[in-house]
């Protein structure tokens, strides 16, 4: 293409993004950062890696001002739920990318911004059904998942095809520079290393808040205002919750004794808490590839800690992923082996089998404390059986909230 056709594109995707500014400020913020970048050698359609938009120049002349508009925001949403970032872990690859439109298409017809592209038939080119109205891309997955495992690959077929290239961005370890390679035409789909990837979104992050504070964030969508929000709330430390919510399982007994002789220098005689009666939990890690094993022996590091406060405890630890595995019981007995308990490593996810296995072992814990990512198959389980926290580790989608118990989100310092 010559370089006047190629320059009539780019003037048609820089009045794209001031239309989107204009109307819907948010999203033309987040548009405006992303550079634009020809794709034609490698990208059919148009793509985006949380700094750049990749587009190509074919499919971009097809669009109309008003889906061009709803493609910069549908790019946006992308970055901002990073879908180009998330371990997709088991996920089949086809089906994660479609729940990933349904989600972010959703929201932008919710919106009203800008139109879906349309196919030569005159169809939508992309997915979208108001069935999924405020669903998350992980439970849509789950119900694409359910439909296609019963109906195969004709339905695959019926859905159709992506309106964006949603190749993997995150694949390299060595020494690839992708910023490099984006910024020049025709170099090809750019490759990240784990710690440009991570900057990335740190990138990304810091300009939702940045479009939040100078556009406003009250007439967002919820799921963007939950984000918003929990990216600018001062929250408490997950540490802190999780030693109120253990210690709120016993009696606070307080009684008045002699201090020891090695606080015999003052001659006040103070209230000292009586810690006698047996604090009764369990704990479950998830063990579907979401939590590490570093992270792992900082939360029992944490409990440990707390328990050494107390006389008499009593902790079924167990990991998990569609059923419950190395189950432990740790008492002060042998307290000091909890640090070395082996995380394992499973499959799937299915938080139901921990209820499962306290039913089936007359466990009835005083709270039960799940670590995991917040991303079960079917249900979150039986809210009725025992007072439960979700201690979610999920950097890639923050706003996991559990429908019932408390959900407290993991931070790494």
């Amino acid at each position: 293409m010559s370089g006047y056709k190629d320059q009539l594109i780019i003037d048609k995707l820089v009045t794209g993004r001031i239309a989107l500014l204009l109307k819907h400020p948010f999203f033309g913020n987040l548009a405006t950062r992303l550079k634009l970048v020809n794709a034609d050698d490698w990208c059919p359609t148009a793509g985006t890696d949380g700094r750049h938009f990749f587009y190509n120049t074919k499919f971009i002349h097809s669009l109309t001002p008003k889906e061009t508009e709803f493609l910069f925001g549908h790019e946006v949403l992308h970055n901002v739920f990073e879908h180009m970032l998330v371990r997709i872990g088991n996920r089949d690859p086809q089906l994660w990318n479609i729940a990933a439109d349904y989600a972010v298409n959703q929201i932008l017809k919710d919106a009203n911004i800008g139109d879906m592209p349309k196919g030569a038939k005159g169809e939508n080119k992309g997915f979208q059904d108001d069935k999924y109205k405020d669903w998350a891309s992980e439970r849509i997955y789950d119900d694409l998942f359910k439909t296609a495992k019963k109906n195969g690959k004709k339905f695959l077929e019926k859905l159709g095809e992506l309106m964006d290239d949603h190749q993997e961005w995150g694949e390299a370890e060595g020494e690839g520079k992708g910023g490099d390679k984006a910024n020049t035409p025709g170099k090809g789909k750019p490759i990240y290393t784990k710690e440009e990837l991570k900057k990335i979104r740190d990138e990304v992050k810091e300009a939702m808040v940045s479009a939040a504070q100078s556009t406003g964030a009250s007439n967002l969508p919820g799921a963007l205002q939950r984000m918003v929000s929990d990216l600018t709330e001062p929250k408490m430390d997950w540490r802190e919750i999780l030693q109120q919510q253990i210690m709120s399982t016993i009696k606070s007994d307080y009684t008045w004794m002699r201090p020891s002789r090695k606080s015999w220098h003052t001659s006040a005689i103070l209230p000292g808490q009586a810690n006698d009666e047996m604090i009764d939990i369990c704990l479950a890690l998830d063990a579907s590839g979401s939590i590490s094993n570093e992270q792992c022996t900082e939360f029992l590091t944490e409990v440990k800690n707390i328990m050494d406060q107390y006389k008499d405890f009593r902790i079924h630890l167990w990991s998990f992923d569609t059923e419950v595995f190395n189950p432990v019981v740790f008492t002060p007995d042998n307290s000091e082996d909890l640090l070395d308990y082996q995380l394992g490593s499973g499959g799937g996810t299915e938080f139901e089998c921990n209820w499962d296995y306290m039913k089936e072992q007359g466990i009835e814990p005083k709270k039960f404390v799940m670590f995991t990512d917040g991303w079960p198959f079917n249900s979150w389980g039986d809210e009725h059986y025992c007072d439960t926290i979700f201690l979610i580790n999920n950097p890639y989608e923050r706003n996991i909230e559990a429908p019932w118990g408390m959900t407290v989100q993991y931070d790494e310092d």
